[in-house]
C-alpha cells in the first residue's frame, strides 16, 4: 500500500466518525423533543459503516488486480432509525400529551449516546494517528531520498 492509499483510508474513517458524531449529537440534542415534521416523538438514529475499494478509474481497477492489498475506506452507507417503541410519560399538563395524559417521549438513554460519541472519538483519533504516522514515514522517506 502506498502512502496516498493510506492517508485516504485514514482521512475517510476520519470523516465517517464525523458523521457519526454528528448524529450522536442530534439524538442528544432530540432527546426532550415530542413532536417532529414527520410526526411522533423524534426517532434515535445510528450510522451504518462499510468498507469498501475506493472509486477508481478502469486502468486503476486493472492495477489492483496485481496488488492482493487492497485499501478499503469506510463510507457512510445510511443512516438507520430504531425501531424502538417511544417512552410514554404520564404529563397531563403537556401539549402533546395524549386524552390520557402521557406523552411519548424519544427512546434515547443518554448514557448509551456518551459511550457512542466517545467511542466515535476515539475512532476519529486514532485514524488520525494512523494518518500522522503515514505522513511522518513519507516524511522520512523523502528525507533518505534527498540523502
Amino acid at each position: 500500500m502506498d502512502f496516498l492509499s493510506a492517508m485516504g483510508t485514514s482521512s475517510s474513517g476520519m470523516a465517517a466518525q464525523r458523521f457519526r458524531m454528528n448524529i450522536i449529537s442530534d439524538n442528544i440534542a432530540n432527546a426532550e423533543t415530542t413532536r417532529t415534521p414527520e410526526g411522533g416523538p423524534y426517532r434515535r438514529r445510528d450510522v451504518i459503516f462499510g468498507a469498501l475499494p475506493p472509486q477508481r478509474t478502469f486502468a486503476e481497477e486493472l492495477r489492483s488486480q496485481m496488488n492482493p492489498y487492497e485499501p478499503l475506506h469506510a463510507k457512510v452507507l445510511g443512516v438507520a432509525i430504531d425501531k424502538r417503541p417511544p417512552i410514554l410519560r404520564y404529563d397531563p399538563s403537556h401539549p402533546d400529551a395524549n386524552e390520557e395524559g402521557y406523552v411519548a417521549m424519544p427512546n434515547i438513554n443518554p448514557m448509551e449516546e456518551i459511550v457512542n460519541l466517545m467511542l466515535a472519538s476515539r475512532s476519529y483519533e486514532a485514524n488520525v494517528a494512523a494518518f500522522n504516522a503515514t505522513k511522518n514515514m513519507a516524511l522520512k522517506a523523502l528525507e533518505i531520498a534527498r540523502a
